[in-house]
Protein backbone atom coordinates (compact mmCIF):
# COMPACT_ATOMS: atom_id res chain seq x y z
CA UNK A 1 0.00 0.00 0.00
CA UNK A 2 2.95 1.96 0.58
CA UNK A 3 4.18 1.48 -2.34
CA UNK A 4 1.40 2.20 -3.89
CA UNK A 5 0.78 5.55 -3.24
CA UNK A 6 3.33 7.52 -4.57
CA UNK A 7 2.26 6.43 -7.67
CA UNK A 8 -1.34 7.37 -6.51
CA UNK A 9 -0.26 10.72 -5.92
CA UNK A 10 2.01 11.14 -9.06
CA UNK A 11 -0.99 9.92 -11.24
CA UNK A 12 -3.30 12.57 -9.95
CA UNK A 13 -0.94 15.32 -10.14
CA UNK A 14 -0.11 14.56 -13.90
CA UNK A 15 -3.94 14.66 -13.91
CA UNK A 16 -4.56 18.06 -12.59
CA UNK A 17 -1.61 19.55 -14.69
CA UNK A 18 -3.91 18.15 -18.26
CA UNK A 19 -6.31 21.47 -17.95
CA UNK A 20 -3.31 23.91 -17.77
CA UNK A 21 -1.93 22.11 -21.27
CA UNK A 22 -5.42 22.41 -22.79
CA UNK A 23 -5.86 26.32 -21.60
CA UNK A 24 -3.30 27.09 -24.48
CA UNK A 25 -4.72 29.75 -27.12
CA UNK A 26 -4.04 28.11 -30.66
CA UNK A 27 -4.40 29.11 -34.24
CA UNK A 28 -7.32 28.00 -36.76
CA UNK A 29 -5.73 30.17 -39.80
CA UNK A 30 -7.21 31.06 -43.20
CA UNK A 31 -5.56 32.16 -46.36
CA UNK A 32 -7.79 33.63 -49.19
CA UNK A 33 -5.25 32.41 -51.46
CA UNK A 34 -2.20 30.13 -50.95
CA UNK A 35 -0.67 30.45 -54.46
CA UNK A 36 0.31 33.92 -56.23
CA UNK A 37 0.91 33.33 -60.06
CA UNK A 38 3.35 35.99 -61.55
CA UNK A 39 2.09 36.44 -65.10
CA UNK A 40 2.69 39.48 -67.88
CA UNK A 41 -0.11 41.26 -67.06
CA UNK A 42 0.00 40.93 -62.96
CA UNK A 43 0.32 44.28 -60.59
CA UNK A 44 0.11 43.07 -57.41
CA UNK A 45 -1.93 40.81 -55.52
CA UNK A 46 -3.87 41.06 -52.25
CA UNK A 47 -4.01 38.12 -49.12
CA UNK A 48 -6.44 38.05 -47.24
CA UNK A 49 -5.24 36.50 -43.43
CA UNK A 50 -8.59 35.26 -41.37
CA UNK A 51 -8.67 32.78 -38.83
CA UNK A 52 -10.14 31.65 -35.01
CA UNK A 53 -8.37 31.95 -31.61
CA UNK A 54 -9.45 27.97 -30.38
CA UNK A 55 -9.36 27.47 -26.65
CA UNK A 56 -10.74 25.14 -24.29
CA UNK A 57 -11.54 27.58 -21.13
CA UNK A 58 -13.20 30.45 -21.01
CA UNK A 59 -11.47 34.02 -22.17
CA UNK A 60 -8.80 34.76 -19.55
CA UNK A 61 -9.41 37.95 -17.56
CA UNK A 62 -5.87 39.12 -17.83
CA UNK A 63 -5.01 41.95 -20.40
CA UNK A 64 -7.13 41.42 -24.38
CA UNK A 65 -6.12 39.27 -27.03
CA UNK A 66 -3.77 41.26 -29.71
CA UNK A 67 -2.82 39.78 -33.36
CA UNK A 68 0.38 40.03 -34.97
CA UNK A 69 0.57 38.93 -39.37
CA UNK A 70 3.90 39.13 -40.46
CA UNK A 71 4.69 37.93 -44.24
CA UNK A 72 7.79 37.53 -44.97
CA UNK A 73 9.71 36.93 -49.12
CA UNK A 74 12.81 34.81 -49.54
CA UNK A 75 16.06 36.07 -47.82
CA UNK A 76 19.15 36.41 -49.15
CA UNK A 77 22.47 38.55 -48.74
CA UNK A 78 22.42 42.28 -50.27
CA UNK A 79 25.74 44.26 -50.57
CA UNK A 80 24.95 47.75 -49.49
CA UNK A 81 27.72 50.63 -51.13
CA UNK A 82 27.94 54.16 -49.76
CA UNK A 83 28.67 56.72 -52.25
CA UNK A 84 30.80 60.01 -51.47
CA UNK A 85 31.65 62.71 -53.90
CA UNK A 86 35.30 62.96 -53.89
CA UNK A 87 36.56 65.18 -56.73
CA UNK A 88 33.08 66.42 -57.70
CA UNK A 89 32.61 62.82 -58.84
CA UNK A 90 30.43 60.51 -56.47
CA UNK A 91 32.18 57.43 -56.05
CA UNK A 92 31.37 54.04 -54.22
CA UNK A 93 33.49 54.07 -50.60
CA UNK A 94 32.60 51.51 -48.16
CA UNK A 95 30.66 48.63 -48.60
CA UNK A 96 28.65 46.50 -46.27
CA UNK A 97 27.64 43.11 -46.85
CA UNK A 98 23.80 41.98 -45.32
CA UNK A 99 23.91 38.60 -44.19
CA UNK A 100 20.32 38.71 -44.92
CA UNK A 101 17.70 40.75 -45.98
CA UNK A 102 13.71 39.31 -47.04
CA UNK A 103 12.75 40.45 -50.59
CA UNK A 104 9.30 41.18 -49.04
CA UNK A 105 8.37 41.37 -45.29
CA UNK A 106 4.73 43.06 -44.32
CA UNK A 107 3.90 43.20 -40.42
CA UNK A 108 0.28 44.01 -39.65
CA UNK A 109 -0.59 44.51 -36.12
CA UNK A 110 -4.44 44.73 -34.33
CA UNK A 111 -2.77 48.10 -32.78
CA UNK A 112 0.16 50.47 -31.84
CA UNK A 113 3.34 48.28 -32.31
CA UNK A 114 4.80 49.30 -29.24
CA UNK A 115 1.58 47.93 -27.26
CA UNK A 116 0.81 44.30 -28.85
CA UNK A 117 4.43 43.50 -28.64
CA UNK A 118 7.02 44.00 -26.46
CA UNK A 119 10.94 44.98 -27.25
CA UNK A 120 11.85 41.14 -25.71
CA UNK A 121 9.65 39.56 -27.01
CA UNK A 122 10.06 41.23 -30.76
CA UNK A 123 14.00 40.67 -30.35
CA UNK A 124 13.04 37.03 -29.69
CA UNK A 125 11.10 36.33 -32.44
CA UNK A 126 12.26 38.98 -34.76
CA UNK A 127 9.16 40.77 -35.88
CA UNK A 128 9.83 44.60 -36.30
CA UNK A 129 11.35 45.22 -39.86
CA UNK A 130 14.43 46.32 -38.63
CA UNK A 131 14.84 42.99 -36.77
CA UNK A 132 14.05 40.72 -39.79
CA UNK A 133 16.96 41.81 -41.22
CA UNK A 134 20.18 40.20 -40.21
CA UNK A 135 23.37 41.37 -40.24
CA UNK A 136 26.25 40.13 -38.42
CA UNK A 137 28.46 42.67 -38.46
CA UNK A 138 31.12 45.04 -40.92
CA UNK A 139 34.24 45.31 -40.69
CA UNK A 140 35.94 47.59 -37.58
CA UNK A 141 37.04 50.53 -40.51
CA UNK A 142 33.22 50.80 -41.50
CA UNK A 143 31.94 53.88 -39.65
CA UNK A 144 28.07 53.93 -38.85
CA UNK A 145 27.23 50.31 -39.69
CA UNK A 146 24.31 50.29 -38.76
CA UNK A 147 23.11 52.56 -41.43
CA UNK A 148 23.76 50.28 -44.20
CA UNK A 149 20.82 48.30 -42.44
CA UNK A 150 19.05 50.93 -42.20
CA UNK A 151 19.53 51.66 -46.01
CA UNK A 152 18.07 48.21 -47.48
CA UNK A 153 14.82 48.68 -45.51
CA UNK A 154 14.65 52.72 -46.59
CA UNK A 155 14.95 51.83 -50.18
CA UNK A 156 12.49 48.75 -50.13
CA UNK A 157 9.80 50.47 -48.10
CA UNK A 158 10.51 53.30 -50.80
CA UNK A 159 9.81 50.12 -53.25
CA UNK A 160 6.50 49.01 -51.36
CA UNK A 161 8.42 46.10 -50.50
CA UNK A 162 8.89 46.39 -46.59
CA UNK A 163 5.87 47.83 -44.53
CA UNK A 164 4.70 48.01 -40.83
CA UNK A 165 0.47 48.70 -40.56
CA UNK A 166 -0.39 48.88 -37.28
CA UNK A 167 -4.18 48.91 -36.44
CA UNK A 168 -5.14 46.85 -39.66
CA UNK A 169 -5.58 43.62 -37.86
CA UNK A 170 -9.46 43.41 -37.06
CA UNK A 171 -10.57 41.04 -33.46
CA UNK A 172 -14.02 40.26 -32.80
CA UNK A 173 -14.48 39.04 -29.55
CA UNK A 174 -10.82 38.14 -28.77
CA UNK A 175 -11.58 35.46 -31.10
CA UNK A 176 -11.58 36.14 -35.05
CA UNK A 177 -9.55 38.20 -36.17
CA UNK A 178 -8.55 38.98 -40.07
CA UNK A 179 -6.58 41.61 -42.14
CA UNK A 180 -5.20 42.33 -45.52
CA UNK A 181 -1.75 42.31 -46.92
CA UNK A 182 -1.27 43.71 -50.20
CA UNK A 183 1.79 42.66 -52.45
CA UNK A 184 3.56 44.46 -54.94
CA UNK A 185 3.78 43.81 -58.84
CA UNK A 186 7.91 43.25 -58.00
CA UNK A 187 7.78 40.02 -56.04
CA UNK A 188 10.40 37.38 -56.06
CA UNK A 189 9.92 34.05 -57.03
CA UNK A 190 9.51 31.86 -54.03
CA UNK A 191 8.00 30.66 -50.59
CA UNK A 192 6.61 33.52 -48.50
CA UNK A 193 6.21 32.67 -44.71
CA UNK A 194 3.33 33.74 -43.16
CA UNK A 195 3.35 34.17 -39.30
CA UNK A 196 0.21 35.04 -36.58
CA UNK A 197 1.18 35.62 -33.12
CA UNK A 198 -0.67 35.35 -30.04
CA UNK A 199 0.21 38.08 -27.79
CA UNK A 200 -1.31 39.69 -24.57
CA UNK A 201 0.17 42.23 -22.46
CA UNK A 202 2.97 42.38 -24.82
CA UNK A 203 3.79 38.83 -24.48
CA UNK A 204 3.52 35.70 -27.19
CA UNK A 205 1.25 33.30 -26.31
CA UNK A 206 0.93 31.19 -29.36
CA UNK A 207 2.31 31.17 -33.07
CA UNK A 208 1.40 29.47 -36.11
CA UNK A 209 3.16 29.31 -39.14
CA UNK A 210 1.95 28.81 -43.13
CA UNK A 211 3.51 29.13 -46.67
CA UNK A 212 2.15 30.85 -49.72
CA UNK A 213 4.18 30.18 -52.92
CA UNK A 214 4.82 33.01 -55.27
CA UNK A 215 5.60 31.55 -59.33
CA UNK A 216 5.97 32.81 -62.37
CA UNK A 217 3.52 30.76 -64.87
CA UNK A 218 2.93 30.28 -68.62
CA UNK A 219 5.32 32.03 -70.98
CA UNK A 220 6.94 33.97 -68.06
CA UNK A 221 7.68 31.34 -66.23
CA UNK A 222 9.28 29.02 -69.52
CA UNK A 223 11.39 32.34 -70.88
CA UNK A 224 12.74 32.94 -66.98
CA UNK A 225 13.61 28.92 -66.64
CA UNK A 226 15.20 29.09 -70.31
CA UNK A 227 17.26 32.04 -69.13
CA UNK A 228 18.64 30.23 -66.10
CA UNK A 229 18.74 26.26 -67.59
CA UNK A 230 20.09 27.30 -70.78
CA UNK A 231 21.28 30.56 -71.18
CA UNK A 232 23.00 29.57 -74.73
CA UNK A 233 19.69 28.85 -76.26
CA UNK A 234 18.30 31.46 -74.62
CA UNK A 235 20.76 33.92 -75.91
CA UNK A 236 20.45 32.80 -79.34
CA UNK A 237 16.62 33.00 -79.43
CA UNK A 238 16.81 36.54 -78.18
CA UNK A 239 19.24 37.21 -80.64
CA UNK A 240 16.84 35.81 -83.68
CA UNK A 241 13.96 37.62 -82.25
CA UNK A 242 15.51 40.95 -81.94
CA UNK A 243 16.51 40.34 -85.81
CA UNK A 244 13.34 39.38 -86.76
CA UNK A 245 11.74 42.62 -84.75
CA UNK A 246 14.28 44.46 -86.81
CA UNK A 247 13.16 43.42 -90.27
CA UNK A 248 9.86 43.62 -90.06
CA UNK A 249 10.26 47.29 -88.65
CA UNK A 250 12.14 48.15 -91.98
CA UNK A 251 9.71 45.90 -94.20
CA UNK A 252 6.81 47.68 -92.56
CA UNK A 253 8.54 51.44 -93.00
CA UNK A 254 9.34 50.34 -96.68
CA UNK A 255 5.61 49.27 -97.48
CA UNK A 256 4.76 52.64 -96.25
CA UNK A 257 7.13 54.98 -98.09
CA UNK A 258 5.88 52.99 -101.43
CA UNK A 259 2.68 53.99 -100.59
Amino acid sequence: MRRLLPLLLCTLLGATSLPAADAREEVVLGLSQNRVAITADFDGSEILVFGAVKRETPIPDSAPLEVVVTVSGPSSPVTVRRKEKKLGIWVNADSVLVDSAPSFYAVATSGPFDAVLSDTEDLRHRVSVERAIRSVGAAMNIRDAQEFADAVVRIRQDEGLYSLRPETVSVDQQTLFRTAIDMPANLTEGAYTTRVLLTRGGEVVSTYETEIDVRKVGLERFLYALSREQPFIYGIMSLVIAVLAGWGASAAFQLLRER
